[in-house]
């Protein structure tokens, strides 16, 4: 079968919006409980497989991703939004199909008279 797709762009799966409690800021207040964040993820992956086959073990897995993610950002602690996303996309890069992660976390109600704050960040496989 050849390869329809014009250009190099890639395929991709997201997750928006996903809301994690957690240990997250500078500030001893902060620091006390845990507040919400909430991640977005892309995903760059050949998902030319997975299209043809229609079978799970050869997709990315998205729902166990998710349950990855929600128990490690929840079980961790961080100073800042951008080592969070760090994570995120560290563990999202263990599947070895993705070859490219772009993170974003937004922080709401960290800035007075702003709905939310929040950083993004890609990382690759290849750097």
């Amino acid at each position: 079968m050849t390869d329809n797709r014009v250009g190099s762009a890639p395929d991709r799966v997201f997750i928006r919006d996903l809301a994690i409690r957690c240990i997250v800021g500078t500030e001893e207040l902060e620091r006390q409980e845990k507040q919400e964040v909430l991640v977005d993820i892309t995903l760059y992956a050949d998902l030319r497989k997975a299209g043809r086959t229609d079978a799970l073990e050869d997709a990315i897995d998205y729902r166990a991703l998710k349950k990855r993610i929600l128990q490690l950002v929840g079980e961790s602690q961080f100073h800042l939004i951008e080592a969070l996303a760090q994570c995120v996309a560290e563990e999202c890069l263990q599947d070895e199909r993705v070859e490219r992660v772009e993170v974003a976390v937004e922080k709401p109600g960290a800035l007075r008279f702003a709905r939310t704050v929040g950083v993004e960040i890609v990382r690759s496989r290849r750097g």
